[in-house]
């Protein structure tokens, strides 16, 4: 089994001084305790997050795929208290169906792999989770044939999709997404495990729409290259929750809630956030002018430092020949797609031979 790479995880690369320091400080201090207890470090870092988003409450966790089974389960009740019914009684019925996109990527646990796009992801491990729906992404009349009072609990979508395509939503979309889970009482979720905390020119990606959600599920950036996800919630689903409901014996680590804590504050510097912007304005141009004319290359496109281009073949073997170069990239959508989601840290120089990198192995792997 080949291991999947981790995408855009070490947004400050790797050994970053500040990084390290946090990691070793708090290693001396303390690295793990009970989650019957409260921690410095997890305050702060919770008290960041929810300071500099929509969120009341922050729920920590260990994964992107964890954060979107937290979202799952705290969704489901927060359907069943609001239909007035007992959460505790098995007989009582209330909203409970997900809705979710094509082309999206929610994890690979049972939960969010049911919500998961592509087939062969879930074929080897069914049955998976049932109440699911499926609609069509960026289709406003699509999703709201399937967001239906009574019967849906939450709808999650990614801002930005990347292992779909490296796709930005519409913003009307978003829009209306917002306006049908309000009409039908559903709650909305934002996926941001691979497009939120800078990766997008913005903090959050949602803040390039003016749409706020009711939940949303973090992870890969966050820590720096250690396990963490959270999940921001508002108090009305926060409220919801009871001790004992859910819960992680790692999650909320002091040891990673600390470097946690320094990669937040490097990343949501103003300063370093309109640098990723122009990086990714850099990066866009640099593909297109290095592309123009190539017959394979249909469109680049992205939002900061998560780009994609779109090929009208497969990307496979560009892959390869790039990594032979010494270029890192990976694949999206249906395989057609290359996928670039460097380092946040990322320099100009490094963009430019990137572009003529990639151009050239354009030519040769796809003549």
């Amino acid at each position: 089994m080949r291991p999947r790479p981790r995408i855009a995880v070490n947004a400050l690369g790797h050994g970053d001084k500040r990084w390290y320091e946090a990691l070793t400080n708090q290693a001396g201090i303390l690295s793990h305790t009970s989650n019957l207890f409260h921690t410095v470090p997890q305050v702060e870092l919770a008290k960041r997050l929810v300071h500099n988003s929509f969120a009341d409450k922050a729920f920590f966790c260990n994964s992107g795929t964890e954060a979107n089974e937290g979202a799952i389960k705290f969704a489901r009740k927060y359907a069943r208290v609001a239909a007035g019914v007992d959460p505790y009684d098995p007989a009582a019925t209330a909203p409970y169906e997900i809705v979710s996109f094509t082309n999206c990527f929610h994890g690979r646990t049972m939960g969010a792999l049911a919500l998961t796009y592509k087939e062969q992801y879930k074929t080897p491990f069914l049955p998976v989770m049932p109440g699911h729906a499926l609609a069509e992404y960026n289709d406003l009349d699509s999703a709201a044939a399937v967001i239906k009072k009574g019967r849906t609990a939450a709808v999650f979508v990614e801002p930005v999709q990347g292992e779909g395509g490296c796709t930005p939503s519409r913003a009307a979309f978003l829009t209306g997404l917002r306006e049908l889970c309000d009409e039908t009482g559903a709650l909305l979720v934002f996926d941001e495990v691979q497009c939120g905390l800078g990766r997008t020119g913005r903090l959050w990606g949602y803040e390039h729409y003016g749409v706020e959600p009711d939940l949303m599920s973090l992870a890969k950036p966050l820590a720096g290259g250690l396990p963490i996800g959270a999940v921001l919630l508002k108090q009305k689903v926060a409220d919801v929750m009871k001790p004992g409901d859910h819960g992680s014996t790692f999650a909320g680590n002091p040891l990673v809630c600390a470097t946690a804590r320094a990669v937040f504050d490097i990343i949501a510097d103003p300063a370093f956030l309109a640098a990723i912007d122009a990086k990714g304005e850099r990066l866009r141009a640099g593909l297109r002018a290095a592309t123009a004319g190539n017959p394979h290359v249909k469109e680049v496109r992205g939002l900061g430092l998560l780009v994609g281009v779109q090929l009208d073949a497969m990307a496979g073997p560009v892959v390869e020949a790039a990594r032979r170069e010494g270029l890192l990239i990976i694949t999206a959508g249906k395989g057609d797609v290359v996928r670039l989601v460097p380092p946040l840290t990322v320099t100009n120089e490094e963009i430019d031979t990137c572009c003529d990198t990639l151009a050239r192995v354009l030519r040769e792997a796809l003549p």
